[in-house]
């Protein structure tokens, strides 16, 4: 009798409910409770991601510190143990030097390589000017452009390790500014009121270092700036001189490139460099003519046009991204080094860049070049064995190091 009564008392609460729950008032109710049980689920899932990024980021800079603090002391302490190998024969000094620099920048390139950061290259293949001098100029956007060219040019035989870099003179007082400064690298300080003294002190480096050194390419970024710092200023300029406005980049500088232009490339004939530059491609002659052969210019492009920092590649908070990186190589005949036809071309160099970029940000490609239907890609491929050989010898050079300077210190104190 009372398992009846049970029963039937469950079932009245049962139709009491469902009626409650049929109501205007009892459905309100509970599409309150659902959408609150929803949001609480998104809650927890934005929490759950927001701590995995967090941890993430936390255990990368953990991993950059540490390699920073193994692989630039030790960098340094090779370069100062090989001070006798560099009086007696400075050749091979700059070569273990150069391939140690290589090394130290495909560390850098192993940060993005692991959070996903990969680079897609369009246009000429410079891979067969690796062992011509050329000069590199490069549109800048952020920090990360820097990143993306150490990766890039990994696989371009002797470049990075017989490259010269212009950069800010802030970047000196970074981690890596004395690694770039036994590099031989120029650091450049910008404004008007230094100007001058600049070019001097840049042509003077040249002479000094470049041959010295076996450099072989110079990179350098003629906007003197980054793009969201200089392009007010610049659209300013371009309006009051009657110059096309430019937004993806900005209009050039000269000084820098005029300077290395008369410098390191051949003798001068009527405004224009000498006939010695080859227009030859260097996979087609073996001949390898003194001074600079070739002018790279290099685009930069980001997905949605949002430009990578130095933080994102340390912290890896964005998603794996592909960086698109155009080539376009002119031989050195071609470039005129007169102040007014110099200016010009660098404007045009530019204005195609400005015609690349919203190409690229308008259809996700690059154009094709001319006489050609369609533009071809390729991925630029890091060997992940070499960059864990690479980092593997960096912890290990500073496990040695430090054993070494511990057993000095031991023995004198």
């Amino acid at each position: 009798m009372s398992f009846r009564l049970v029963v039937t008392e469950w079932r009245k609460g049962d139709k009491a409910m469902e009626h409650y729950s049929s109501s205007p008032t009892g459905g309100c109710l509970s599409g309150r409770i659902s959408g609150v049980c929803i949001s609480m689920a998104q809650l927890l899932e934005g929490a759950r991601k927001l701590g995995w990024v967090l941890l993430n980021a936390f255990l990368r800079f953990i991993f950059v510190f540490i390699n920073n603090c193994v692989a630039i002391p030790s960098y340094c302490l090779y370069c100062i143990l090989l001070q006798p190998l560099r009086i007696m024969d400075s050749r091979y000094f700059w070569l273990i030097e150069g391939i140690m620099f290589k090394w130290m920048l495909a560390m850098v390139s192993l940060w993005g390589w692991v959070a996903g950061y990969t680079v897609m290259e369009w246009g000429d293949d410079v891979r067969p000017l690796s062992e011509e001098e050329a000069m590199v100029i490069v549109n800048h956007q952020a920090t990360g452009d820097v990143c993306t060219l150490m990766m890039c040019l990994q696989d371009k035989g002797t470049v990075v390790r017989k490259m010269m870099w212009l950069m800010d003179h802030v970047f000196k007082y970074t981690n890596f500014g004395l690694v770039s400064l036994i590099h031989g690298d120029f650091f450049i300080r910008q404004g008007k009121a230094y100007r001058d003294k600049q070019l001097i002190y840049l042509k003077d480096h040249l002479d000094r270092y470049y041959r010295s050194r076996d450099r072989k390419w110079i990179v350098l970024f003629p906007e003197g700036g980054f793009l969201r710092k200089r392009r007010e200023t610049s659209q300013a300029f371009a309006k009051k001189n009657s110059l096309p406005p430019l937004t993806h980049v900005t209009l050039p500088r000269l000084g820098a490139t005029q300077v290395i232009l008369k410098t390191l490339g051949p003798q001068q004939e009527n405004g224009s460099l000498g006939k010695e530059a080859s227009t030859v491609h260097p996979s087609q002659s073996g001949s390898k003519p003194k001074g600079l052969q070739w002018v790279v210019d290099v685009t930069i492009a980001y997905p949605k046009a949002r430009p990578m920092d130095i933080q994102t590649w340390i912290f890896g908070y964005r998603p794996p991204t592909v960086t698109h990186v155009h080539y376009r190589v002119y031989p050195i005949k071609e470039v005129p080094v007169e102040t007014k036809p110099l200016t010009d071309w660098l404007y045009q160099r530019f204005v195609e860049k400005e015609d690349l970029l919203a190409h690229f940000y308008e259809t996700g490609a690059f154009p094709p070049p001319k006489g050609q239907k369609e533009a071809v890609s390729r991925a630029m491929t890091l060997d992940p064995v070499r960059l864990c050989v690479i980092q593997s010898l960096a912890f290990a050079s500073g496990y040695l190091w430090y054993s070494v300077l511990q057993y000095f210190y031991c023995c004198l104190f």
